[in-house]
């Protein structure tokens, strides 16, 4: 791909991109790709971590400024320059309009998950695997590692992850009659009804604002709705059989009107977690710090649990959240910026700090296994070792998910689609079919081979 060419897809977004369709030629090629070809020696990583440098790291995490001090105590001859562009789309727009005017663009960058794909596609990230050890990817779990490995390449390090599990109300589901959360989804359907007729609230709510959700669902099933390796094909296959048959199961509920359809993360939706419109809530291991600030006059009343199960006996989980630290190839400091990325997110006493004070859940191993997390209770969950659940957790969640390298529309469309069939409490199917259609035709417009 040529400069110019590279800079149209950036200026454009991935929300917007144009291709060339050049990619799969130009990968691997010019000075930069063979640079990156060849291990860093140590000599070379000691004579840059030792020289005056100014990084500058691009991320919405609040207060890793103490994160960053440990890396600067450690390197006192870099400064690091944090700053916050905004979060979601303000951060990835901002990003990606440096990297086309061709300055001032970070050294280092968080990156959502789904949203490597974007930037694996405008070929912007450094493969940071000549910069570290073999036996990396020992520190995290398999599938957390498959996210930011891609092609063999690692186009990031994992930071934190958002395995899914349930926090319900456990006094809701005992004035139902019920001793324990559903293990099945079955279980959960008839759970769900008897929940509203004894008690009068929502079992869960379904957000039609929040295609993540959805996805994590369908993810569970087993549902491979997307794929991409990089180049110019992607696969989308969101209306196949078994994604219909979680379309369908959300929607009978949804009809009998024993699960809400709010969108989440409003004013409404905070108060229905606090007043008992919703029984529980479908969430990730990130999800049980964050109600505890969201509805703490509710402190003791709440458990947490797997995801109902589609067999009885299985562990199977998905994934709804999480992100990584990136160094764009533009950096002129590609070992001291690869090195702040690696601190951060291997150091245990960085990890330990995002978890203690940003209450991320861990992607790092070495703090999954360690004892003092895992036997951490929570008086909020009644003494229960929520830590320990979603580590367990973890462990579940096939490894395989893929994302499209346009993650911007796919949430977009998702509002305009399924999400729009869910607030009408209409036909699902047709919202899955409605979105695979708009993802298929958007691709095939920018100039995508869907296979």
């Amino acid at each position: 791909m040529t400069s110019s060419s590279a800079r149209k897809a950036r200026t454009l977004g991935v929300g917007l991109v144009a291709l060339s369709l050049l990619l799969t030629a130009c990968a691997g090629s010019g000075p930069e790709a063979e640079t990156a070809a060849a291990d860093v020696s140590q000599e070379e990583i000691d004579a840059a971590m030792a020289e005056e440098t100014t990084l500058n790291f691009w991320t919405w995490v609040p207060d890793i400024e103490d994160e960053v001090a440990l890396f600067e105590e450690q390197y006192p001859n870099i400064d690091v320059q944090v700053e916050n562009v905004g979060q979601g789309p303000d951060h990835y727009t901002k990003v990606r309009a440096a990297l086309s005017a061709g300055q001032g663009a970070p050294d280092v960058i968080q990156v959502e998950y789904p949203y490597v794909p974007s930037f694996q596609l405008t070929e912007d990230l450094l493969d940071l695997t000549p910069y570290v050890e073999e036996n990396l990817q020992d520190n995290f779990p398999d599938w957390v590692w498959n996210q930011v490995n891609r092609n063999d390449q690692l186009l990031a390090f994992p930071q934190d992850t958002g395995p899914m599990g349930n926090l319900y109300r456990e006094d809701i589901l005992t004035e139902a009659g019920l001793s324990e959360s559903p293990a099945t989804w079955d279980e959960f359907a008839e759970a769900a009804v008897t929940v509203k007729e004894t008690t009068g609230s929502y079992i869960t709510d379904l957000p039609p604002n929040d295609a993540g959700v959805f996805i994590a669902l369908l993810w569970q099933a087993g549902v491979k709705p997307f794929s991409y390796t990089g180049g110019e094909e992607v696969g989308i296959d969101l209306d196949s059989d078994r994604a219909k048959e979680v379309a369908v199961y959300w929607e009978n509920l949804i009809k009998d009107d024993v699960v809400a359809v709010d969108p989440n993360f409003t004013d409404s939706w905070y108060q229905g977690l606090s007043n008992g419109k919703y029984a529980g809530w479908l969430t990730a291991a990130w999800g049980p710090v964050f109600l505890q600030g969201t509805a703490g006059d509710t402190a003791g009343l709440w458990r947490a649990a797997p995801l109902p199960q589609y067999e009885a006996g299985e562990e199977v989980s998905s994934n709804l959240g999480g992100s990584a630290n990136a160094v764009l190839k533009s950096s002129e400091n590609p070992i001291a910026a690869a090195k702040l990325a690696e601190f951060l997110n291997t150091d245990k006493a960085s990890t330990e700090l995002f978890n203690s004070q940003q209450s991320l859940f861990p992607a790092y191993a070495p703090l999954l296994e360690d004892e003092a997390f895992l036997s951490t209770q929570s008086e909020f969950y009644g003494g229960q070792e929520v830590n320990a659940l979603f580590a367990d957790v973890s462990e579940t969640v096939d490894s395989t998910f893929e994302w499209l390298p346009f993650q911007e529309f796919v949430t977009s469309s998702f509002n305009d689609t399924l999400g729009k069939a869910i607030a009408d409490k209409g036909d699902l199917s047709a919202g899955l079919t409605a979105w695979e259609n708009e993802l298929k035709d958007y691709a095939t417009n920018q100039g995508f081979t869907v296979k």
